[in-house]
């Protein structure tokens, strides 16, 4: 080994050394005591002491419900969720036979209203032209510098969008619809292309970029892009729209959409705000929970013998709950919801969609091991910690199985998520601009001290 060599070890195990250092100063000097949150009745994550939301918004695009207010007192009760004041259930019901679901609810978020016959040829028609992303921009954007987490992906390519928009700081309702539109349209040509890039550059040689079809709905076009002989069945189309649909939007409060109104609220472009809520739906405690439940599976499915076997399925669990296994941080995947009490409404619909897939994919088996997961779990996380409030399944807990039957890989997970929710996000960016017009600045208090900085001119 060379003197230069030997220099650049060292030189290596002494920025170790020091960063080890600065690590800890930083440590030291940034621990606030828990106690002053109480004290000082700090709303921790925007939330009160019932781990209730603070009202920071007004919205007309969604409610989520999970409580009935009988004689003044909120009374759990079965989840229910509404788009543009419609029941989901009742939208889903009423899509029988109709494979444009997911673009039907694209319009209703947008527009307020659901679109008659005509208005949906002209839209669907009219998404279509805006899919196209030109060949340079897939040369020069989507394909160079291919990144393995393809959310990080389409945030770049997103940003990039900016450089090819003739009038991208434009505000005006007009113009942000238009960009939405086509962000709607482009963006899962974006995240499937990003895959495709990355899947050649760094795993294999394989190079897959086809094109959308016209007349054919959106979740057909993802997996006709996606896969290698571009063929699918109806009832993986028809699973794929509804999982779209149900993540389509979901209030104001959750973290990307409020990150949403927060970014749009300071009046900067559209590309600017998306990127932002795509780099929060990104984080684990929020888009990413369906792959954490799909790694919490696949190590139940390794220490366990017999899937069917209650007893034996609760024990570890359990073991889950105390931290003995998985990730050793207590924490039943898919289990619990901030809001919903007794039941999400999307986990009960998706899970309908998700028996028929099994049933077509001969994975009944898998299947009904997710449902005795769902049926132990909520009762033995009431118990282990004490709770009164109900813990029901949420919809994370059946969409990673689904994207699994459909043959999406785990690298698209959170990029489907984030195609579904670019339609909410738009209706949320248009309505703030339309109507609040003022900068959301919350406070914090500040504990630390005043210093006299007269001591350290002394030093």
């Amino acid at each position: 080994m060379s003197d230069n060599e030997m220099m650049s070890l060292e030189n290596i195990e002494g920025v170790r050394n020091e960063m080890e250092h600065l690590e800890q100063e930083l440590l030291n000097n940034h621990r606030i005591d828990p106690n002053l949150y109480l004290e000082f009745d700090v709303k921790r994550g925007l939330r009160d002491s019932a781990g209730k939301g603070v009202l920071t918004g007004l919205t007309e695009i969604s409610d989520v419900v999970a409580y009935d207010l009988i004689n003044g007192r909120r009374i759990p009760a079965e989840g229910t969720l509404y788009y543009q004041g419609i029941n989901v259930k009742d939208l889903v019901a009423g899509l029988e036979g109709r494979k444009y679901g997911f673009e039907e609810t694209v319009y209703l978020l947008i527009f307020g209203k659901l679109p008659d016959p005509d208005e949906l040829k002209y839209f669907v028609d009219f998404l279509f032209q805006l899919e196209c992303l030109s060949g340079r921009f897939v040369r020069d954007v989507v394909m160079k510098a291919s990144c393995e987490n393809i959310m990080n992906a389409m945030q770049r390519c997103i940003l990039s969008l900016y450089t090819y928009d003739a009038n991208p700081e434009d505000i005006s309702s007009g113009n942000v619809l238009r960009q939405s539109l086509e962000l709607i349209a482009k963006l899962p040509l974006i995240a499937v292309y990003s895959y495709h890039s990355y899947r050649h550059f760094r795993k294999d040689d394989t190079l897959l970029i086809r094109n959308p079809k016209p007349g054919l709905s959106m979740a057909e076009n993802i997996l006709l892009m996606l896969r290698p002989d571009g063929n699918y069945t109806e009832l993986e189309a028809k699973v794929l729209d509804i999982a779209l649909i149900l993540h389509a939007e979901h209030g104001g409060g959750n973290n990307s959409t409020f990150t949403t109104h927060v970014v749009t609220s300071s009046g900067t472009d559209t590309y600017s705000s998306v990127a932002a809520s795509i780099g929060s739906l990104k984080g684990p405690r929020h888009g990413g929970a369906n792959l954490k439940v799909q790694n919490m599976f696949a190590n139940i499915k390794e220490n366990i013998k017999d899937w069917t076997n209650e007893e034996e399925v609760a024990a570890y669990l359990q073991k889950i709950l105390d931290k003995k296994a998985f990730d050793r941080t207590g924490l039943i995947y898919g289990m619990g919801h901030a809001v919903y009490t007794l039941s999400d409404p999307r986990e009960q619909i998706l899970k309908k969609f998700a028996r028929q897939l099994a049933e077509e994919k001969g994975m009944m088996e898998e299947f009904a091991l997710y449902e005795l997961v769902e049926r132990l779990a909520g009762r033995l996380i009431m118990e282990h910690r004490k709770l009164f409030k109900n813990v029901c399944a949420n919809v994370d807990f059946y969409s990673g199985l689904v994207y699994s039957m459909l043959g999406i890989p785990e690298e698209l997970f959170t990029p489907i998520f984030a195609i579904a929710r670019m339609p909410g996000w738009s209706a949320h960016r248009l309505e703030e601009l339309i109507n609040a017009n003022k900068i959301i600045r919350p406070a914090y208090k500040y504990v630390g001290q005043h210093i006299d900085f007269t001591a350290f001119e002394e030093r």
